[in-house]
């Protein structure tokens, strides 16, 4: 599945007011791995941006003064997202700005030219109920490092999206394996003897089942004690 991380950066927070996408970038992936295919651009909104706003990006009036228009990019980005599912953080905000200047365009609406939309706040919302759910707060909590994110920036929150979608998501999509259909470049060797092999057996250290069990406390506490292993395990489940 081809999947997009998609951010913009605004010349306010009022997309209905008249406030504009002054930058926007996009990372793609396809099953989950990057394709090192990238959209950015610096885009004239032809207006001037808040001062709040400014000093959360940090993109000038003067720096976009030549800058292209976003009718000039719209088909770039359409093309860009066509069919794939677009995952964004707090997808509400940027779908507004993204419609309202797709109409401008005269292109019709963004989310019909994706597979579907995938909101990330929300997700981590009934992953980490009660918590600070930021992007800053998800990459601190996922050890994802922001160091390099002093301003806002739509690339590279893009790419921290990324990194910590990957992370809210690791885990196999099914734990079933159909045997009737081989995983691909797996070569199975029939009648090969393996009796010659001795597989070793790792057993983890106190520390690390302390840590385990820690990390299993914390998962269940989160999610409001709702963790299937601790069901599966009590008393009543056992007879």
């Amino acid at each position: 599945m081809r999947q997009i991380f998609l951010d913009t950066e605004t010349t306010g927070l009022n997309a209905e007011a008249g406030d504009r996408i002054v930058e926007i970038g996009c990372i793609e992936l396809d099953h989950r791995r990057p394709t090192g295919r990238r959209l950015h651009h610096y885009v004239n909104p032809q207006r001037t941006s808040h001062p709040d706003a400014v000093r959360v990006h940090g993109i000038t009036d003067a720096f976009l003064a030549d800058k292209p228009l976003f009718a000039t990019i719209a088909e770039e980005l359409r093309a860009f997202v066509a069919g794939a599912e677009v995952i964004i953080h707090n997808a509400a905000f940027d779908l507004a700005f993204l419609e309202a200047e797709f109409a401008r365009a005269g292109l019709g609406r963004f989310v019909a030219e994706t597979a579907g939309i995938t909101d990330s706040l929300l997700m981590a919302r009934e992953m980490f109920p009660g918590k600070g759910n930021s992007l800053d707060a998800l990459c601190r909590r996922l050890e994802v490092d922001n160091s390099g994110r002093e301003l806002h920036g739509a690339l590279l929150d893009a790419g921290l999206l990324a990194e910590v979608y990957l992370r809210m998501t690791r885990g196999q999509d099914s734990l079933v394996i159909d045997a009737a259909e081989p995983s691909a470049g797996v070569r199975h060797h029939a009648g090969a003897d393996l009796s010659a092999y001795a597989l070793p057996v790792l057993h983890a250290t106190a520390a690390e089942l302390a840590e385990h069990a820690a990390m299993l406390a914390d998962i269940d506490q989160s999610s409001g004690g709702k963790a299937v292993w601790r069901a599966a395990s009590a008393p009543e489940a056992m007879a």
